[in-house]
């Protein structure tokens, strides 16, 4: 390698883009020759490895990367092992003189990084560390007391009085290499995508990757965001961003979002416009809260934050746990909503929330249990965000919806779904029963059904329970748990 100038490493992690993202613009800055690195190191994998959705994404995702650095005269160099040690070793390879990463919050890694920092600044080392991933970090947001947020609405009306850092766009043209290329991994042979072909209709509906990401919020500006207020309700619409999955590895900055809707001049449009705005925008408050709660309660992606929860008395029911999972329950709603997340790796936040109630009380199946099976089938698996989202449906977390509010998945499907349009798109044997009855075809006549060419228990099952008992058994099962 050549040590006349010596190159500055660029960690990337959960910051896969070249737009806005502040350790590689710091790196660039500095005029010496930029060096990209990807480690898949096994502290990243614990306790919770990655899902088979998240790595089939992640193969796709680093291979798009790596072109993009190519188009400027860089390469992504791919390394496995512990991180220390590679990145260590790759400074010894290189003679570089500099490291640069964004910051991550979960628990498991907010040490680690901080004693790699520690061990490379001892060996003279610079090291920048940039906030690339959260509009607001946790640590730097507390509440009147000093203390960290727990319900959503203070915190989020606390981080809008505060400034935000603009986006940046990176240099055109093409970027400074090193003389040499230190050796490269190749993805795959990290066996990232699944050994089973169960992702086979991910590629038609998702695009990893920086200009999937520009194409996907493109798509959002052009009319849903007006309308998100509403629309957001119904799954079967195209209501909604998307853009989860390319937050989560961030092929695109929560920056970069709020600056465009902000930009899109959607609010200015209708008073209906800018409450559909703001709603956007806070669901993006949403998922700053859920790292804001999981850096500061890191025990949650197992435990509950109300400590009393852990006495619930939970049922262990596999088969009924295996029905859900399969989107065989009974309930078309419900289905439809398991079944679209087994094809896609995604799941309508509507359909989130009625597919999770049924879990934790139509079914008394444990928080964690479905917490389990998103990790490992979506393709937007975010700890912060998958902690959150079971432990409010579960009513055990921070600003949690009741654990008496159960969701009536008969009601939720004629209200959000009405003339049946999803349940029609994932539960095909259903297509032909009439709207009336396709949320609930155990009431419809005999004749309607034979019409329609499903015979229950044959061509789909009966309810695996009685919605109206089992919100009896979850409501008797809160009250002993609070009567302690």
């Amino acid at each position: 390698m050549s040590r006349k100038v010596a190159p500055v490493l660029v960690w990337f992690r959960l910051d896969l883009r070249l737009d806005d993202n502040p350790a590689l613009q710091r790196a660039l800055q500095s005029g010496k020759p930029v060096i990209p690195v990807y480690v898949r190191s096994p502290e990243d994998e614990k306790p919770w490895a990655a899902g088979a959705a998240s790595n089939w994404w992640l193969h796709h995702s680093l291979r798009r990367l790596d072109g993009r650095l190519r188009e400027r005269g860089l390469r992504l160099v791919r390394r496995s092992g512990p991180a220390e040690s590679v990145i260590g070793g790759l400074v010894d390879e290189t003679g570089a003189d500099s490291v640069y990463w964004n910051r991550r919050y979960e628990p498991a890694l907010v040490g680690r990084d901080a004693r790699i920092k520690k061990a490379l600044q001892a060996r003279g080392i610079d090291i920048k560390s940039h906030n690339g991933l959260l509009l607001f970090e946790p640590h730097a947001v507390k509440n009147k007391s000093g203390r960290p947020f727990q319900v959503f609405t203070p915190f989020w009306k606390h981080c809008c009085q505060r400034e935000t850092t603009a986006p940046v766009s990176p240099p055109r043209g093409r970027w400074t290499a090193p003389v040499e290329w230190p050796r490269s991994e190749n993805v795959d042979d990290w066996a990232l995508l699944p050994e089973i072909d169960w992702a086979a209709a991910f590629p038609a509906v998702w695009l990893p990757g920086e200009e999937g990401a520009r194409q996907r919020l493109e798509a959002f500006l052009d009319g849903p965001v007006r309308e998100y207020g509403n629309g957001r309700n119904f799954p079967g619409r195209e209501g909604v961003s998307r853009l989860s999955p390319h937050l989560h590895f961030g092929e695109i900055s929560a920056r970069r979002v709020r600056s465009a809707v902000l930009e899109s001049g959607a609010a200015e449009r209708s008073k209906a416009a800018r409450q559909s705005v703001d709603s956007f925008l806070g669901e993006i408050g949403w998922r700053e809260f859920a790292h804001h709660l999981l850096y500061h309660f890191p025990d949650t992606t197992d435990k509950p934050l109300k400590g009393e929860f852990t006495r619930f008395p939970w049922r262990n029911d596999r088969r009924a746990l295996r029905a859900w999972r399969k989107g065989r329950t009974g309930y078309p709603f419900v289905d439809a909503g398991m079944r679209q997340l087994w094809r896609t790796g995604w799941l309508h936040n509507r359909a989130r929330m009625v597919v999770g109630s049924f879990l934790v009380k139509d079914l008394l199946i444990a928080w964690q249990e479905g917490a389990r099976w998103f990790w490992d089938t979506l393709v937007d698996a975010d700890l912060a965000s998958n902690t959150l989202g079971w432990q409010w449906v579960g009513g055990c977390g921070a600003d949690a919806a009741p654990y008496f509010r159960v969701f009536n998945p008969v009601l939720q499907g004629r209200k959000f779904d009405p003339r049946g349009d999803y349940v029609r798109e994932w539960v095909p044997e259903l297509a032909k029963v009439p709207d009336k009855w396709i949320h609930g075809p155990w009431e419809a006549p005999a004749g309607v059904l034979a019409d329609a060419g499903v015979a229950l228990g044959k061509d789909y099952p009966h309810p695996i329970v009685d919605h109206k008992s089992a919100r009896q058994r979850a409501l008797r099962a809160y009250q002993r748990l609070k009567g302690g």
